[in-house]
């Protein structure tokens, strides 16, 4: 394909999430990365070679004002994403914005809204509502193999170092279990349940204020949801999805499963859906479908469903006590 057909992208924030994008990115014969931003010169120098992006910006400013870039992927930290979204909309730019979206419901909605003033494309990162196996997974659920769904049980653990420091420990980023991995479990209820009627919602939390752990239970009309996220331990990231006539239990960890069993009438039946790349790859193909067609949103994770899944996040924040 012709430099000219495709699509180009610029990148903000060039740590470890933005370079699994870009190598995935390399993966589209319809993609090119075209720039790279950093606040850090070597940095974004040693970025661009690597995915042999021919410009490299030292401000986010710059990338937004060049011409060529037409979509732009914002993996900053949390704490920026609204501003820095509303400001590459403002600039007529398209945006992906890596989850979560914002920390609250009210910036949520001014990026949205931005989005559709400007008529510019907008989604949030939710890479895991695109890979293969987690698509057939809600197709399976919506077909009814396991029957009326009654329960989610999903977690999302890792054991994080305080002493090495970084973003998870700072409050002022926006960090903790909650907004870095506990929306991945939040968004899995969500698509397969909607808006529960109630969340209940109990952290340890850190002496700064940030929650380390916190376990989340939904109520729904006919089902429960039993949630966990934590930086306090290592665990195998699994969900299982149960109906009154089977279950499912998605491939480990559960947030990028290349697979997935159905387990029912005391069989077990196994599928393997293997990603493109490490998964990424999957959301950058609905971005250029989306912008392709002239969309501002996508019809499989669209505004309103960030929206909702920002009302259950506040409502967990509130609950834990976070003030960011």
């Amino acid at each position: 394909m012709t430099n000219k057909n495709r699509i180009k992208w610029g990148i903000i924030g060039l740590g470890n999430i933005a370079s699994q994008f870009a190598t995935d990115l390399l993966l589209l014969d319809d993609a090119e990365l075209t720039a790279v931003a950093s606040r850090n010169m070597a940095k974004e120098t040693e970025f661009a070679e690597k995915y042999n992006c021919t410009k490299a910006y030292d401000s986010y400013e710059a990338l937004f004002a060049d011409d060529q870039v037409e979509i732009v992927y914002i993996a900053t930290p949390h704490d920026s994403h609204a501003e820095l979204t509303i400001k590459a909309l403002e600039s007529g730019k398209h945006v992906l914005c890596e989850k979560p979206m914002a920390l609250s419901y009210q910036d949520a909605v001014r990026m949205t809204e931005a989005s559709k003033k400007h008529n510019r494309f907008f989604m949030e990162a939710f890479w895991t509502r695109f890979i293969p196996s987690v698509q057939e997974v809600l197709e399976k659920v919506n077909q009814g193999v396991i029957g009326d769904l009654k329960s989610i049980q999903a977690d999302f653990a890792f054991y994080a170092d305080e002493a090495a420091g970084g973003r998870l420990f700072d409050k002022n980023l926006g960090g903790g279990a909650l907004f870095d991995i506990g929306v991945y479990p939040l968004f899995l209820s969500y698509v397969l349940l909607g808006v529960p009627k109630e969340i209940t919602a109990k952290s340890l939390l850190h002496k700064n204020g940030i929650d380390l752990q916190t376990a989340m239970l939904l109520q729904y009309e006919n089902a429960q949801s039993v949630l966990q996220a934590s930086i306090l331990y290592d665990a195998d990231v699994k969900a299982t999805i149960s109906g009154n006539q089977g279950r499912i239990e998605l491939n480990t960890p559960w947030f990028m499963a290349d697979g997935y069993a159905v387990f029912k009438n005391g069989k077990e039946e196994n599928f393997s859906l293997p990603n493109l790349g490490k998964g990424y790859a999957h959301e950058a193909i609905e971005c250029h479908i989306c912008i392709k067609n002239h969309q501002i949103e996508s019809k499989l994770w669209s505004h309103q469903n960030s929206l909702d899944l920002s009302t259950m996040v506040e409502e967990v924040k509130n609950q834990i006590g976070l003030s960011f």
